[in-house]
């Protein structure tokens, strides 16, 4: 039986009507629901400035302890050359290493800087000086950036001692950073917190959509109302995609303003990268909220499905640093490809062509849990 051109336009208007009354539907909805409403604007913008504040890559304040038995003019030169300096703070002095010893058993100090007593001797006559650095293992990370803090300032004071004594200065490497060219760990953080907090909102209130209708008794009714599965889906993905976006948009003026993160590419790309994240993610959380019986279970099953995607997407970790078997699960992470985008648009003008790769990925992961929910909502339908 064929289907005439006007019946075909009717129905199509009927399909649009009865999304545009769910989505308003589902609009109310997170509105009037205290927890869905508490989700979208406050708890974002505090961790936005509560996470870029405390999850910087930077080391600052080193707690330092200074064991000089040389008491040279030289090797109070070589140890201002640490306490003036703002990344290390003079705690102690000490006259033997079991007193330093003790303030790192107990974290007062985080390293300790021992002076030789030959130290002076051996630079004047041109021999080779040493001194011993003692750093706290126990925290490997910060451990390694202060060693690395350590290594500039004797180099810069060898090469300042070589040149007073006419020596040749030994070559040194000059870094030059692309892209930040200051090493301001806020820069390469907040675009990564847009993306972060955004997928967090996103996929909390679409996994609570259909949970709250089971809870409330009105999925059933739903079920027997003329709406598709494919309505149903995009009904519950838009409002949630919508506020996302929002909620990303909003998080990188703050990045902007109080951050002072450059937004080097063109706007429209990010905005363009987050409309195709946000309906991966949301999709997901569908799926979710179609697994999941209770609002608790719901919030549990998205934060269980979060934290592994942040892990996974080289938010703080290099994927390049991960085993091999892990890295390909990051391929099925929607957030890892963001990030790139993200990034890119923000502080180096990504080209065109480098964001398209990262969309396709996402679009795909979309496609696929769309269809999982779909599939699901079609078996409680039969």
């Amino acid at each position: 039986m064929s289907v005439s051109p006007t019946n075909g336009g009717g129905h199509w208007r009927a399909s649009l009507a009865r999304i545009a009354f769910l989505i308003r539907r589902e609009f109310l909805a997170i509105w009037r629901d205290k927890r869905s409403r508490a989700l979208l604007i406050m708890p974002p913008m505090v961790q936005l400035l509560l996470f870029t504040y405390a999850a910087t890559f930077e080391v600052n304040n080193i707690a330092l302890a200074v064991f000089n038995e040389d008491r040279d003019g030289l090797s109070r030169e070589f140890v201002a050359r640490f306490t003036a300096s703002p990344t290390f703070t003079d705690v102690a002095r000490v006259t033997s290493m079991t007193e330093a010893a003790a303030l790192v058993d107990a974290g007062k100090i985080m390293m300790v800087l021992r002076i030789p007593p030959t130290f002076a001797a051996d630079i004047k006559a041109g021999r080779g000086a040493a001194a011993q650095v003692i750093v706290d293992g126990r925290q490997s990370n910060s451990a390694l950036i202060a060693l690395g803090y350590v290594n500039t300032v004797t180099e810069t004071f060898a090469a300042d001692q070589a040149r007073a004594q006419g020596a040749p200065v030994p070559p040194r490497v000059v870094a030059r950073a692309w892209f930040n060219p200051n090493m301001d760990s806020k820069w390469f953080i907040v675009p990564g917190l847009v993306a972060t907090l955004t997928m967090i909102v996103a996929i909390l209130i679409t996994s609570l959509s259909i949970a709250r209708e089971k809870e409330l008794g009105t999925f059933e009714q739903l079920l027997v109302t003329p709406l598709r599965p494919f309505e149903l889906l995009i009904g519950k993905i838009a409002p949630a995609a919508v506020l996302g976006m929002g909620e990303g948009l909003f998080l990188g003026v703050l990045g902007i303003l109080f951050f002072d993160v450059p937004l080097r590419g063109e706007i429209g790309l990010l905005v363009l990268g987050l409309v195709v994240f946000l309906l991966s993610v949301t999709s997901c959380g569908l799926m979710i909220s179609a697994l999941t019986s209770t609002q608790q279970q719901a919030q549990i099953a998205a934060f269980a499905f979060a934290m592994p995607a942040i892990i996974l997407s080289g938010f703080t970790t290099p994927i390049e640093n991960m085993p091999q078997w892990i890295q390909a699960l990051t391929y099925l992470n929607p957030l890892r490809y963001v990030l790139v985008i993200n990034r890119g648009v923000f502080l180096q003008d990504m080209p065109a062509g480098v964001i398209m790769g990262q969309l396709w990925p996402m679009a795909l992961i979309g496609l696929a849990t769309g269809l999982g929910a779909i599939t699901l909502f079609r078996r409680r339908v039969l």
